[in-house]
């Protein structure tokens, strides 16, 4: 998964509303989408960051609470070519995490940058691996991060039949490398692995599962525990109950020591979702403390609009699952799947202009509709929210598509670009802690109305979201303040 993750506050019980919003643009700069890179870096030393690279090199902009440039940084020690980075905003300090392509191999770099953006240290070289003959294909290494930023995981994890391969380092936040493990988990069946994560111990979890069916629905799934001294898999199974379970999303609490599963479940291993799955499994105590198989209602089934009844959540993915303080929670989810067809059948959508066709194949990404379940501790639905959307596009990954969630702490907040092959408009879709909706057209003027990339956004304090934005050939930063 390449896209920028949002990070998650818990959802409290005082209803905060967002009464309007404030939209500030950063100057453009030259940029081209298909050979540069970008990101939102966030806030540090009173500034924020953003980084983005082009033919020239790489670099980081500082903006001051107007979005006004204050400072270019040139990242002068980045290889020519960058596979993949990843930035760690600290109020004094910004950690790099970045993917070099150097020669016939893809190598795992890690930099520490002071609150000016410039390099405290030489880059520290974190492990290598040699690509196919076509080049690097796929992603190699990976990273985790704890709540607290204190502790971080750059590991490689593979699925080889019925074993899963893990190789990881332990960073502290000075980039001292604290902890090297290799282990290894095997099942009786070919096994997968799914998220990985780590809590501000520096404990490892990984979700593991074993596929079956045509749809690969889990039959077996366990939290795969790797201390932070040990060079061993803990497995814990979670009881699937003869249920298949689907499209799980794992969450840490590192305050009640507790790791949080929610997910989909269907009857059978070849059918449509019957229910969502929510657990809490204890650290300390190493065993599920809640397990629930909440089945749709019926009320529920007629709200998300589907023509065929029994199939009315079947393309939903988790996207985040918020626990609330008195043990209920709310799972987010959205629509989302990827069709082909040939490149001879008419089927342009508004950004098409960004992604041309390349071969006789056109892939298209669909990401419609988002859904937000709120349950109380014993399993009862409190309220449900349906956001209607429909996006479409080619060849771009999906690109301008999904969402940016800001969590205020009582309110979520969904930005999103509504777009066919006529027009396009930033929508925003706002849920209260009772589940009452407000959904409206965004005023974003400004800037020659650049073409927002609401997914790669990133909210950098309570109510403040960055979000990139292209225009032809540059790019710009949209800030908004709630």
């Amino acid at each position: 998964m390449t896209y920028l993750r949002i990070a998650l506050l818990y959802l409290l019980c005082i209803p905060v509303a967002l009464y309007g919003q404030e939209v500030t643009y950063s100057q453009y700069e030259k940029f081209d989408f298909r050979s540069g890179d970008y990101a939102v870096v966030g806030m540090c030393g009173g500034l924020l960051y953003n980084y983005h690279s082009t033919a020239d090199g790489a670099m980081l902009e500082a903006y001051d609470d107007s979005m006004n440039k204050v400072a270019t940084v040139l990242l002068d020690f980045f290889p020519n070519k960058i596979y993949e980075a990843r930035f760690i905003a600290f109020p004094n300090k910004i950690i790099v995490l970045y993917q070099a392509l150097e020669s016939n191999r893809v190598v795992q770099y890690a930099a520490l940058l002071d609150e000016k953006g410039r390099l405290k240290n030489k880059p520290l070289e974190l492990g290598k691996v040699k690509t196919g003959i076509f080049g690097a294909m796929k992603t190699y290494f990976q990273s985790a991060v704890s709540d607290n930023k204190k502790m971080i995981l750059i590991y490689s994890a593979n699925d080889k039949g019925s074993e899963i391969e893990f190789d990881g380092k332990w960073l502290d936040d000075n980039l001292t490398i604290v902890k090297r493990s290799k282990a290894t988990y095997s099942a009786e069946h070919t096994i997968q692995h799914s998220e990985v994560n780590i809590d501000n111990n520096g404990n490892v979890y990984i979700g593991a599962f074993t596929p079956t069916g045509t749809l690969n629905y889990a039959d077996q799934f366990w939290i795969l525990k790797l201390a932070e001294r040990s060079t061993k898999f803990e497995p814990k199974e979670m009881p699937l109950n003869e249920k298949f379970a689907a499209s799980g999303y794992m969450k840490i609490d590192n305050v009640n020591n507790r790791v949080y599963f929610g997910g989909f479940y269907a009857d059978k291993k070849n059918s449509g979702f019957d229910g969502i799955i929510f657990a809490s499994y204890d650290i300390a105590g190493g065993t599920f403390l809640t397990k629930k198989c909440i089945p749709f209602d019926r009320e529920l089934i007629n709200a998300a609009g589907a023509r065929r009844k029994n199939h009315a959540f079947d393309n939903y993915q988790v996207r985040n699952l918020i626990v609330k303080n008195d043990g209920g929670f709310v799972l987010v989810g959205e629509v989302h799947f990827i069709t082909t067809r040939s490149n001879y059948t008419p089927g342009m959508g508004f950004y098409s202009f960004y992604s041309p066709y390349t071969s006789t194949i056109v892939h298209e990404y669909h990401y419609n509709d988002i859904m937000a379940l709120s349950y109380d501790k014993d399993g009862t639905r409190q309220w449900s929210t349906f956001i209607p959307k429909e996006q479409y596009s080619q060849e771009d990954g999906g690109l301008f598509s999904s969402y940016a969630l800001l969590n205020t702490g009582g309110t979520l907040a969904f930005l999103y670009n509504d777009f066919n092959n006529a027009h396009s408009r930033i929508q925003l879709a706002t849920v209260s802690a009772e589940g009452k909706s407000d959904i409206h057209a965004f005023t974003a003027e400004g800037n020659d109305y650049p073409d927002w990339l609401p997914k790669n956004g990133k909210q950098v304090a309570g109510r403040i979201l960055i979000v990139p934005c292209l225009h032809k050939r540059e790019i710009c930063f949209a800030k908004v303040v709630f």
